[in-house]
């Protein structure tokens, strides 16, 4: 973390909390030895750096709740994703034409309804809980498989237990960054990443199976079904090719790399599992394509207060932009594809993991009610 901000961060905690541990950037080669992953006993700095932004300016509290326009947004693009898939009825499966569409409309389309899902699990669509819960299974039917009512206990345990090995399944497992530590590897994962977020979760823990998790397949199986009955194959084919593209090498599936994994020179203590040097494990992205994501490359000052609808993070980052200036970041998703699958200094190893500590459970995401979790 730059110093400026490490310094703000830190005077807010040595005057409330207690000191943090070695938060200035130390100096050093990077360790020639790295199959391992960035371990980490610091606590994440997003709690720490949300008080401080709160003590220092408390007017951001009034940016949280709801924003109704996600409604709007959702309803136009399912409407979009249903006209597409009907004018390509008739065009044969993997055309030119049907996969350009797929990929230029149709992942597109499916990305911005996958962060929906993503803003609608924060409860920021509706102010009822059940409202948003409904609403996240609606968004769901274009990407032709169900899996709103999954994502929401996995994803909020990421925010409660973010880096936790055995409990945040954004991590890649050892298996994975084994196995896939080369430049085909990553190639491999870049086009296959979306197949991997969708099984990893089933890997390292299981979800208590709910009514909402029936409600959700049951409706995805009969809006599935209507729409092979009246509109035919060819339109359920086309919904799920762009939901596979859009989680495949496609310029807004950047963020699935650009969030969490680390960029740039790191100590050489960094991968030892006494590790008291933080290393960036959160990357903001500020670029166009935020316009097209529901802003989801805001992503630092989305976990500081996860809250905070999309509309309104950038008017966080300029009321606390002192917070956010100095932080590491992105400028471009397809430089960070490039750059992930072509730079030997990063891979899927590139990721900062903490050691689970007692039994903060895999229930975590069921105690996220509150702060719009």
């Amino acid at each position: 973390m730059p110093t400026s901000a490490v310094a703000t961060v830190r005077q807010y905690a040595l005057s409330n909390n207690g000191p943090l541990p070695s938060l200035e950037p130390q100096e050093a080669e990077r360790s020639p030895d790295k199959s391992d992953f960035f371990w980490s006993y610091t606590e994440e700095l997003h709690k720490t750096r949300r008080q401080a932004i709160i003590q220092a300016h408390p007017e951001v509290t009034k940016l949280c709740g709801p924003e109704p326009l996600t409604r709007y947004l959702v309803l136009v693009v399912v409407l979009l994703q249903l006209s597409c898939a009907a004018c390509l009825r008739d065009s044969p499966i993997f055309s030119v034409q049907w996969l350009l569409v797929s990929y230029v409309v149709g992942a597109t389309a499916n990305q911005n309804l996958f962060l929906a899902i993503h803003e609608i699990s924060h409860n920021l669509a509706f102010r009822s809980p059940i409202a948003n819960r409904l609403f996240a299974v609606f968004a769901n039917l274009p990407i032709g498989l169900p899996y709103s009512a999954a994502f929401r206990p996995y994803h909020l345990t990421h925010h409660k237990a973010l880096g936790v090995d055995g409990l945040d399944t954004d991590l890649p497992t050892s298996v994975e960054a084994l196995f896939l530590d080369s430049l085909l590897g990553k190639a491999f994962f870049c086009t296959f990443q979306i197949l991997f977020y969708a099984i990893r979760p089933m890997m390292v823990y299981k979800l208590p199976f709910t009514s909402l998790h029936l409600f959700n397949i049951a409706a995805q199986l009969l809006f599935d079904f209507l729409l092979v009955r009246y509109l035919g194959a060819g339109a359920l084919a086309y919904l799920i090719t762009s939901s596979f593209l859009a989680g495949s090498l496609h310029p807004c599936a950047g963020h699935f790399i650009a969030e969490h994994y680390v960029f740039g020179e790191q100590p050489l203590s960094a991968r030892k599992l006494s590790n008291q040097v933080p290393v960036p494990e959160t990357y903001s992205y500020y670029g166009p394509l935020n316009a097209l994501t529901y802003n989801v490359g805001l992503h630092n000052e989305h976990h500081d207060f996860p809250a905070i609808p999309w509309t309104r993070l950038p008017a966080l980052h300029k009321i606390a932009n002192e917070f956010y200036a100095d932080l590491p970041h992105h400028n471009s998703w397809v430089l960070v594809i490039w750059q992930f699958i072509w730079d030997k200094e990063v891979g899927l190893w590139c990721r900062v993991k903490r050691q689970q500590v007692g039994k903060a459970g895999k229930a975590a995401g069921q105690q996220l009610e509150t702060v719009g979790m």
